[in-house]
């Protein structure tokens, strides 16, 4: 998915305006999940990580994310370590790819390390791209407002000073609100000729297909050449033909044979390293509305979804995924954990648990296909029983995936004795995958080897492998991240 602000949207301080204020002095509550539950300051730092690199605040935190992004917030002052903080929104850009968390740390952190040596390090580090730095700053000035601190602007200065022409063209945001020449007039980075050419106005167009759309105008006849010119021609990625479905069909309905055959090309899923649920919008753009083509195109859906399965890492040993299908799971946190389960199943050959007010296990049809079989999955009414999942677990499992809305973790309702007995009773002690499908990475569960995650970026397996490996490995990755002193 793209993880920049698009032009469609909002801009970006008036979307940063809609943020929960900074809550000052709200403790952290003892009842937050935490990796081996014994020392409070690991603890603090374990969820921090693992909700920067799990969270559903990428592209959607500025709408819906205000739980997620209060939570980072309280995660940053319980850590009360900047530094380390720092090193985890690195790790987070660089490693995982995420954006936007990243520049929510470093908007919070701006204010807190004020004359720290490695600031302006940090934020010329965190910058990958020019819209790295607009990001940041609009994250900034909506919470917090001006002046903007020194060290703020001497490193997304000295970011900006790395960029050509190119770079600068295409990320500019000639026709927003924010555009990247106010970037460079607050900041006031190091002139460089391609830096001089953005405030004077003379860069050329970037060359992109985006451009190439912008320049077609809103004239249909335009629109419509320029969508069937980059289908045609392949210069579309994969993840940019998932997002622009709708558009195409659109406007160039009759290039859905070549979306169709561009989309369902497995050795094409398998490079662009894309998951099950990545395809979740574009099945939603196909299902909303009648679309031209649009049978076609969900059938190439359905193969890429399965071919999008040796993407997943086979964890070994025995699996257990327990969905909660009680009532409060319809709507998106239902589409969502149906889709993770069956991809699970189908890809690890793990057990399936649906769970509300009892728990019973499910045996999915694998002929069908992985978005056939999640459609399939039934969902029913009632409470969220946490305890069942453990006291109708009837083999021993090396890790649990709890998939839930998490609705009934907190009170009496936390499973522990459940948990216990279970591990006693079969002479086990799995890991737990706790994944939040409401994004707040919260249960009252403390104990061993039990992980909450907010959600999952396009990195989760590959954090889930770390974590079942050696949970201790993901901290020590995070403080190795080099950061001058």
């Amino acid at each position: 998915m793209g993880r920049g602000f698009s032009q469609r949207k909002e801009a970006v301080m008036a979307r940063f305006s809609h943020l929960v204020p900074k809550a000052r002095g709200s403790p952290v509550p003892d009842s937050v999940n935490f990796a081996g539950g014994r020392a409070y300051a690991p603890a603090a730092k374990f969820q921090l990580v693992s909700v920067l690199l799990t969270t559903f605040l990428e592209d959607e935190f500025y709408r819906t994310g205000q739980q997620t992004t209060a939570r980072i917030r309280e995660l940053i002052r319980t850590v009360d370590d900047p530094r380390f903080t720092a090193k985890a929104a690195l790790y987070a850009r660089h490693v995982h790819g995420l954006r936007s968390v990243s520049h929510l740390v470093a908007g919070e952190l701006a204010r807190s390390v004020k004359g720290a040596t490695w600031s302006k390090s940090f934020y010329d580090q965190l910058v990958r791209r020019p819209d790295d730095v607009l990001e940041t700053l609009g994250y900034y000035l909506a919470v917090h407002g001006r002046p903007l601190p020194n060290s703020l602007k001497k490193g997304l200065g000295a970011a900006l000073t790395r960029f050509d022409e190119h770079q600068l063209a295409k990320y500019r945001r000639e026709h927003g609100t924010f555009k990247l020449v106010d970037a460079v007039n607050l900041v006031r980075p190091r002139a460089t000729p391609a830096l001089s050419k953005l405030v004077r106005g003379e860069l050329a167009p970037a060359a992109t297909w985006e451009t190439r759309l912008t320049q077609a105008g809103d004239a249909a006849g335009a629109k419509a050449q320029a969508w069937g010119e980059l289908v045609r021609s392949r210069r579309l990625g994969y993840l940019a033909l998932l997002r622009n479905v709708r558009n195409i069909l659109t406007h160039a309905p009759d290039v859905a044979g070549e979306l169709a055959a561009q989309l369902a090309d497995g050795p094409a899923v398998r490079r662009a390293l894309v998951f099950p649920f990545q395809f979740l919008s574009a099945v939603d753009a196909l299902q909303e509305g009648n679309l031209p083509g649009s049978g076609r195109v969900m059938e190439a859906l359905n193969t890429a979804v399965d071919h999008s399965l040796a993407n997943v890492p086979d964890f070994g040993g025995h699996t257990l995924v327990a969905l909660d299908s009680s009532g409060s799971m319809v709507g998106r946190p239902q589409q969502i954990g149906s889709l993770f389960a069956a991809t699970l199943v189908k890809a690890t050959g793990a057990d399936l648990m649906l769970f509300s007010d009892d728990a019973r296990y499910l045996t999915l049809n694998r002929r069908d296909t992985t978005l056939t079989a999640a459609q399939r999955i039934p969902f029913m009414s009632g409470a969220t029983n946490f305890n069942a999942i453990f006291q109708r677990a009837n083999r021993a499992y090396d890790r649990i995936v709890i998939l839930s809305d998490m609705q009934g973790w907190i009170g009496g309702g936390a499973p522990v004795q459940a948990f216990e007995d279970y591990k006693t009773r079969h002479a086990v002690t799995p890991r737990v995958f706790s994944f939040d499908l409401k994004g707040y990475g919260t249960l009252q569960f403390p104990q061993e080897r039990v992980y909450a995650l907010a959600g999952w970026s396009d990195r989760v397996f590959e954090l889930m492998q770390k974590l079942d490996h050696e949970p201790a490995a993901l901290l020590r990755e995070v403080e190795a991240v080099p950061l001058p002193e």
